[in-house]
């Protein structure tokens, strides 16, 4: 009873069951749906895109802030504490719950949406420009989006001790004793709907891959059912573990799923008979990108020539924003004993450092066959759209091809079970009213959210949505996510300007 009690039933439910409803819609009406997102995107994504790229730009350059100003020395609980993980466990832990399972399918081919796209065109040549973008996108302001908010729920958890692990607590020092009353509320309501819907956008655009390698291997023939059984299993095996193990569990398939991937990268670069090319082209990529960080940062496309940022840019920021709903709770969290200088450059050398590896490996090895005349991948979008199937046939290229896709699948398997077993701890925790540092929730409600985490995914594999209307959600739910992330700062700011001058 006395566990019932501690559960905030309003903040878990009125979720529940609002996502059961929008999902049901899915179902019925998938046609209607989909026509209704994206009318709503348009609005919030079109019209206020500009909203977005302020956001992000404004995040990236706070995080360089914090860090070479004094708050950056601000150690993330006593102190004299020394970090609770060693470096290797802390920085696979967090790269792993930041990324789920799609970083390899848009590492592999991401690229190949941009190549005909009129703003790249401009620019000069797709082998110069296409790369640059996806590294772009997947980066630095990304990254900032995670850290800042890291170690303001750092500062929050570890320094003020507090045991509400919710957004509206980390606004307490603007919003004051509002953040008990219906504003709380509401900020912890729309976090958690947001949360949902990124990991929505996440499963569906990722776990169609997963389903198209078993049906490469075992001969299947793929369609909705296939993917939805894909689904389930993948959460109920993963979940299970995670619910037995917790946190302890999280960093043992983190250093499982860093090996297999780093493993993947090696194997490519090594084998794939791409590498001096994939190197070069990445390193001058890499470049490219930073002699030109803030023209890309702020572009907006005025006068809709190409619409590149509002389908791309501004749908880039908003799915890391509503991501930042549990990452950046779970980082803060296993950041205990490190400065906030430490969080964010650690965060940056391993979030960032292994992003761009991913990109510049795998994304650089279809370009780089793409460029030699040896593939046309561009031509095969043009013609089928399907990029799972595209993947298939870059993978294909490879020495054992069979291997591979073994070793993309479990990889995959890894990143979903690090980085989702970590959200549904961080909503279970979400759901009490008050949670001690070194309590954990109770499985049976970590179960729920497991539940619950995979229901939208699968209404909108059913409605068969596009990868604009997929993308829609995440831009819908980032809108209002966007307000709280700035008062969030600005209260953390503000609480360890004081802090500071106390010490």
């Amino acid at each position: 009873m006395k566990e019932k009690q501690k559960i905030d039933w309003g903040v878990t439910f009125i979720p529940f069951a609002l996502i059961i409803s929008i999902a049901i819609l899915f179902f019925i009406f998938p046609v209607e749906s989909n026509q209704i997102l994206s009318e709503i995107r348009y609005i919030v994504g079109d019209v206020f895109g500009v909203y977005y790229l302020i956001i992000g730009l404004g995040i990236f350059l706070i995080s360089i802030f914090l860090c070479f100003s004094k708050i950056g020395e601000i150690r993330l609980g006593g102190q004299d504490e020394k970090p609770q993980y060693s470096f290797p466990v802390w920085g696979s832990m967090m790269f792993t719950c930041g990324l789920a399972a799609d970083i390899l399918f848009y590492s592999f081919a991401e690229w190949i949406m941009y190549a005909d796209n009129p703003h790249v065109a401009e620019l000069g040549d797709i082998e110069e420009w296409a790369n640059v973008y996806t590294l772009f996108h997947w980066s630095f302001i990304p990254w900032a989006f995670y850290l800042v908010l890291a170690v303001a729920f750092g500062f929050m958890l570890h320094v003020r001790k507090r045991s509400r692990q919710r957004f509206s607590e980390a606004c307490r020092p603007i919003i004051g004793n509002r953040a008990d009353g219906l504003l709380g509320r509401l900020i912890d309501l729309f976090a958690i709907f947001a949360l949902l819907a990124g990991t929505a956008t996440t499963f569906s655009v990722a776990t169609p891959l997963m389903s198209s390698i078993i049906g490469e291997l075992f001969g299947l023939s793929i369609n909705r059912n296939v993917i939805t059984i894909v689904i389930l299993v993948i959460t109920c095996v993963v979940y299970t573990y995670a619910v037995l193990h917790g946190i302890k569990g999280i960093g043992i398939l983190a250093k499982v799923c860093m090996t297999l991937f780093f493993g993947l990268l090696v194997f490519v670069l090594l084998f794939g008979g791409q590498g001096r090319y994939s190197i070069e082209n990445g390193f001058e990529s890499f470049g490219r990108m930073i002699q030109n960080f803030i023209g890309l940062s702020t572009y907006v496309d005025p006068r809709r020539k190409n619409n590149f940022p509002q389908d791309w840019t501004i749908y880039y920021w908003a799915y890391w924003m509503v991501w930042c709903i549990a990452a950046p709770f779970f980082i803060g969290s296993i950041s205990r004993g490190r400065t906030v200088k430490q969080t964010i450059l650690g965060g940056y050398c391993f979030g960032v450092g292994s992003t761009i590896i991913s990109f510049i490996v795998l994304g650089n090895y279809s370009l780089g066959l793409q460029a030699a005349g040896k593939e046309n991948f561009v031509s095969m979008y043009a013609e089928s759209g399907d990029l799972y199937e595209i993947i298939l046939k870059i993978v294909d290229t490879m020495p054992c091809p069979v291997f591979v896709l073994i070793l993309i699948l479990l990889t995959m398997m890894l990143f979903y079970a690090t980085s989702f077993d970590s959200i549904a701890y961080m909503a279970a925790s979400y759901s009490y009213k008050n949670l001690e540092e070194n309590e954990s929730p109770n499985k049976l409600l970590q179960l729920l959210w497991c539940v619950l985490l995979i229901v939208l995914p699968i209404a909108l594999v059913f409605s068969e949505s596009s990868m604009g209307n997929i993308q829609s959600v995440s831009i819908i739910s980032a809108f209002p996510i966007g307000i709280i992330m700035i008062v969030m700062i600005w209260g953390f700011i503000k609480d360890a300007i004081m802090e500071e001058k106390r010490r």
